[in-house]
This record gives C-alpha cells, structure tokens and sequence, in this order.
C-alpha cells in the first residue's frame, strides 16, 4: 500500500460517558483506524504512535474535580509537544486549551442549537468551507483566554469557535452530529420547556444540510496527518541518507 493511501491510525478518546452516539458519530466522519479509549474509566493510551489524536465532547467540564480529567489533559499536552496532530471537538476543544495553558471557564448561559460561526483567518482545517457556516453547537463552558502562540480561527457571538496552535486545533461547536443525536442531547439539557422545544423544532432537514459543510473539517485533518506523517517519513530518510 503506497504512503499515499495507507489508512491513517487515529487514538479517539472518548469523553462521552459510553454514549452510543458518539462512537457512531466518530467512526462515520473519520476515514481512519480508530483505536478507542474510554477515558472517564481511566482508559489513557501509553504511547504517542498514532498518526493523530481526537478529544470527543463531553457532559464534564474540564475544571470539575474528577480524577480522570488530569490525565487526560496531561496526554493531550504530550501528545501536542511531540507534533502529534490533535483535534479536539466542544469538550476536547477545552481540554485541548487547558493542555496548552489556556483558559476555559462557565459561561453562565447554554448556547445551544444550530448556529452562524464566522472564520477569522485562513485555516487548513476549514479549507472548502464557507467564511460562515453552520454548525451545531451545544455548551456552557467556554475558552476565554486562548494557549499562549495560538490562533483564533473562528466565533461568533458567544465566544471562541475555533482555535489552532502548532499541529493541534480545537472547534467548539459539533461538526459530528448527525439529527438523532443532536435531538437527544437537547432532550437531556435542564433548560426550560419553550427553548427545548424551539432548538428540537430548529432541528431540520435544511439546517442539518447546512451544518453538513462543516463535516468537511474531518478530511481535512486527516488529510493534514497525513502529510504530516509524510513529512515524518521523508525526514527519518533524509537523517538515514546524511548518517551513510
């Protein structure tokens, strides 16, 4: 199989508490071999020998006291020290500016539903993707300081949407879901009746066709993995060539 066209082998970690709907999600938008770890059971992966890491979301916030979160922060700052490309995704965003010596606190307020998120500079991540799109997004916590040395990437009224810093890029909102699992998760917030039911009634063929554009993302960092495993490759060829 040529460089070109090996599948990827991608460690998700897994925030979600074993929802279902997540691991679903994530194996249907990434076109890469997913080793999976459960990390609210402690499940942390012992080594960096993957060709990117994805943070799922998640019903935590990351400065709760909760003895898997530590670890996981931990991994994700590791793993972004060694240029492993990372992607973290509303939770996994957090966690990725935590690791990266940002600032994540509550926001006082849900945003919740299908929402306009506007680009703030050219990314990779979002190459092929509308200067506004979008998305759906669903949280109370959010980045109000980003890493030292890190780009914003997008936002919209609320705050901070998108980040990047080195290899590693955090997006708040959940380019993921698909209509069932947004519906669900709106149906578990503790918010009162009429918004539940207007963000259930906003949950439509024609806003999920829209936030679809966003899905774009995912192949993209796969395919900047990629490149970035190449670029690998070709160094430890060229040190090999030098060293003879």
């Amino acid at each position: 199989m040529s460089q070109g066209t090996e599948r990827l082998r991608f460690a998700l970690l897994d925030a979600s508490h074993g929802d279902s709907n997540t691991r679903r999600n994530f194996r249907r938008e990434l076109d890469a071999d997913l080793v999976e770890f459960d990390v609210t059971e402690g499940q942390i992966p012992s080594h960096f020998d993957f060709d990117g890491v994805v943070v799922t979301g998640s019903r935590a916030s990351v400065y709760w006291d909760e003895a898997w979160i530590p670890p996981l922060v931990s991994y994700v700052s590791d793993a972004a020290e060694r240029d492993v490309p990372v992607l973290g995704v509303c939770y996994g965003h957090q966690i990725l500016a935590t690791a990266l010596g940002g600032t994540v606190e509550g926001m006082g307020e849900y945003e919740i539903g299908y929402r306009e998120v506007q680009q703030t500079t050219d990314s990779e991540l979002f190459e092929g993707i509308d200067d506004r799109f979008t998305v759906f997004t669903t949280h109370s916590d959010a980045v109000t300081e980003l890493p030292a040395g890190a780009d914003l990437i997008a936002e919209n009224e609320y705050g901070v949407h998108a980040f990047r810093k080195g290899h590693a890029w955090g997006v708040q909102f959940h380019p993921e879901y698909d209509p069932d699992t947004a519906r669900d998760v709106t149906m578990g917030k503790d918010l009162p009746d009429e918004r539940i039911r207007s963000v259930l009634d906003g949950i439509d063929e024609e806003n999920y066709g829209a936030a679809c554009e966003a899905k774009r993302l995912f192949e993209n960092f796969v395919s900047y993995a990629r490149r970035v495993r190449a670029n690998a490759a070709a160094d430890v060829g060229t040190d090999v060539e030098t060293a003879s």
